[in-house]
């Protein structure tokens, strides 16, 4: 084969490679790769809605089989699409051992949220006790991670990823300083008000409700103070 303008040809991709091409593709590349991207966002946008309806008591149960069919077509969907990037992962140059590579990828946040989208699937096989009523909704509220997934397909949200990662430090220190101000406010309500009042007041952790819809200016009235020195806390 000749070689144009001194750049060598390029070598056929392998099953995996080509796997790992198809999985990666962005939103500006034409093709199949594309056209895949577009389906998954559809299908998590889907399952959100159908997270929504099967709230609905009438809806549930004139197509619980529908629900119930279209819950097991997307796990199958996810949880192939999880391990074709697992697999072909090692394609990448930092993920290239095939053992400690494809680890090194498990743990990155993309991949614990594709995990994290079909996990609470299996769940309930593991172990019977997390068949158990309470457990069983509360694993099934876990399937809102699915939403998650968006973050790999848009741009916007991996803009704002970057962004939080460049600017991790500032945004830990200002999210230190909300807690200690919980803290202290909901310190000094608590003995200012626990006389008074012992049951809405009946601890510091309790009282850190109290805190946060105050700080946040919610303010739902639940909680407030009666004492002079309660008052003066809650004014400032």
């Amino acid at each position: 084969m000749d070689v144009i303008a001194g750049i060598p040809p390029r070598s056929p991709l392998s099953l995996r490679g080509r796997t790992h091409e198809f999985l990666n593709s962005t939103r500006s590349e034409a093709g199949i790769g594309r056209t895949f991207n577009l389906f998954i966002v559809t299908l998590i946008l889907l399952n959100i809605v159908a997270m929504v309806l099967e709230s609905v008591e009438r809806i549930h149960n004139w197509m619980p089989r529908c629900f119930l069919a279209f819950e097991y077509f997307s796990v199958a969907v996810f949880s192939a699409e999880y391990l074709l990037r697992l697999w072909s992962c090692v394609e990448e140059p930092q993920y290239r051992r095939a053992v400690l590579g494809r680890l090194r990828f498990a743990v990155t946040p993309l991949a614990l949220v594709d995990l994290s989208a079909v996990l609470p699937f299996y769940l309930p096989f593991l172990h019977a006790d997390l068949r158990a009523m309470r457990m069983f909704r509360m694993i099934r509220i876990m399937r809102l991670l699915r939403i998650a997934k968006l973050g790999r397909y848009s741009e916007s949200l991996q803009m704002l990823m970057r962004v939080l990662r460049s600017r991790g430090e500032q945004l830990a220190g200002a999210i230190s300083i909300l807690l200690i101000l919980l803290l202290v406010a909901a310190c000094l309500m608590y003995y200012a008000e626990r006389e008074a009042q012992p049951t809405a007041f009946s601890s510091i952790p309790a009282t850190m409700w109290w805190a946060s819809v105050t700080l946040t200016t919610v303010g739902y009235g639940d909680m407030y103070p009666v004492t002079a020195l309660g008052k003066l806390l809650g004014a400032t």
